[in-house]
C-alpha cells in the first residue's frame, strides 16, 4: 500500500490549567502533527511536542523538517516498509528526536491500520492496562492538597508532584499529602533536575516515612554519577528522565553500578515507538524497571 500524501501541520494547545516545574511555568504546549495518507483514504497521525530544554529540538524545527523535501518525497513509498523508512529517518534527521517521533508515530499509525490492528497489538500486547499518574506542579502547601483532593475526587490514586525550587517546602508537601490521605495515594516525585547531592539527601531523609514510590531525575544531566554516592536501594527508587535521550545513554546507564534504577522512556525523548523498545530490551537483562511518560504531545 502507497503512501499517497504527508500533511505537517502546527496548534497551540492551551493548558486547562497552567503548572510549575523546576525550571519554568508551562501554560500553552505547541504540538506537531504528521499526517501520513495512504492510497486506500486511512490516515496515520503523529505528533511531536520536542522541548529545547531537553533535546535541543524545537517544534518550530520539528515542523520545518516535517515539511522538508525529503520528508515529501516519502509520497510513493510502501507503508509495509515502514522499519526502512525509519532507518533512512534516522539517517537524515540523526539529532532530532521529536521530529522522528512524529514520523515514527504517524508511520505505525498507518501501519496498524493498514493491517487491521492496533500497534500494541503488532508488537505482542503483554499488559492489558497500567495505572495513569496526574500531575501536581509546584506550589505551596494549601493549594497541593487543594488540587490532590479535586484529583482523588475524579478517581486518581497516582499522584506524581513536581518538586526542586525549595526542598524545604517540598519535604512539607509531601508530608502533609501523606499525613491528609494516609495510603490513599500512590505518591510519585518529580525533581526535574531541581537538587543538588546534599539537597537529595536532606529530602530522601525528610521523607522517608511518606512511602515515595520513585523519584524522577533529581540531579542535572551531566550528574549521574554523584548518584553512586547513594546506597543501592536507594538508587533503586530513582528514575532517569531528562538523563534518558536514546537507547545510547540507556546502554551506558544500564551499567554497573547503575545511578538509576527505572527508566522513564518518553518517545520525543528518544525518537519515537522503536528506539522506545530498544531502550526497554536493554533495561530487561539489566533489572531496570520502566516508567512511561510523555512531554504534553497528543496523538
Amino acid at each position: 500500500m502507497r503512501i499517497n500524501a504527508i500533511r505537517a501541520y502546527c496548534r497551540d494547545l492551551t493548558l486547562t490549567k497552567p503548572y510549575t516545574i523546576a525550571y519554568q511555568t508551562i501554560s500553552m504546549v505547541e504540538n506537531v502533527f504528521l499526517e501520513i495518507e495512504l492510497a486506500n483514504g486511512l490516515i496515520g497521525i503523529g505528533a511531536a511536542n520536542p522541548s529545547p530544554e531537553v533535546v535541543d529540538e524545537s517544534p518550530d524545527q520539528a515542523l520545518k523538517n516535517l515539511q522538508s523535501e525529503w520528508v515529501a518525497n516519502l509520497v510513493g513509498r510502501d507503508i509495509r516498509l515502514f522499519n526502512s523508512l525509519l532507518d533512512e529517518a534516522h539517517q537524515q534527521f540523526p539529532n532530532a528526536p521529536g521530529t522522528l517521533a512524529a514520523l515514527d508515530i504517524a508511520l505505525h499509525d498507518a501501519f496498524g491500520q493498514f493491517l487491521g490492528i492496533p500497534v500494541v497489538k503488532f508488537y505482542g500486547q503483554k499488559i492489558q492496562a497500567l495505572p495513569t499518574s496526574v500531575t501536581i506542579g509546584i506550589m505551596n502547601v494549601a493549594d497541593t492538597l487543594a488540587e490532590a483532593a479535586a484529583f482523588y475526587e475524579q478517581g486518581f490514586r497516582v499522584l506524581k508532584v513536581k518538586t526542586g525550587l525549595d526542598v524545604a517546602e517540598d519535604i512539607e508537601r509531601i508530608r502533609k499529602l501523606r499525613e491528609h490521605y494516609g495510603n490513599k495515594f500512590t505518591m510519585r516525585v518529580d525533581a526535574n533536575q531541581g537538587y543538588s547531592l546534599a539537597t537529595l539527601q536532606q529530602f530522601l531523609a525528610a521523607t522517608r516515612s511518606a512511602d515515595i514510590e520513585l523519584i524522577e531525575q533529581p540531579l542535572p544531566v551531566g550528574l549521574e554519577q554523584k548518584l553512586l554516592a547513594l546506597p543501592p536501594e536507594t538508587r533503586s527508587l530513582l528514575a532517569a528522565d531528562e538523563s534518558l535521550k536514546g537507547p545510547e545513554v540507556a546502554l551506558t546507564l544500564a551499567q554497573q553500578p547503575q545511578p538509576f534504577g527505572i527508566f522513564n522512556i518518553k518517545l520525543m525523548k528518544c525518537g519515537g515507538i522503536r528506539a522506545a523498545l530498544a531502550i526497554a530490551t536493554i533495561a530487561k537483562p539489566a533489572n531496570i524497571s520502566l516508567f512511561w511518560g510523555a512531554m504534553m504531545k497528543v496523538g
